[in-house]
């Protein structure tokens, strides 16, 4: 299933908002790999959605790897790795 709607005209799911925010700052450097990310609590207030619409856009990047979470302290960007580096 893909996750963006093949028409361009079609409505955009919360959550790919803040992914596609944080994707583009992870990728443009503006986070930096060891960085921490915006809390819950403070993606919630930025973009203006529920905590588990963050908590999912948060999800999909760990689950592509973009960053990775430690319990208790929050989630970081991660090292990119060398296939990664090459694309």
């Amino acid at each position: 299933m893909p996750e963006s709607p093949q028409n361009p005209h079609a409505p955009h799911a919360p959550y790919m908002t803040v992914l596609d925010a944080l994707t583009a700052e992870i990728k443009t450097g503006k986070l930096k790999p060891g960085e921490k990310i915006p809390s819950d609590s403070e993606l919630v207030a930025r973009f203006g959605v529920a905590r588990m619409t963050a908590r999912r856009a948060v999800g999909v990047l760990r689950e592509r790897g973009l960053v990775r979470t430690e319990w208790g302290r929050g989630s970081f960007v991660a090292e990119p790795a060398d296939d990664q580096a090459d694309a």
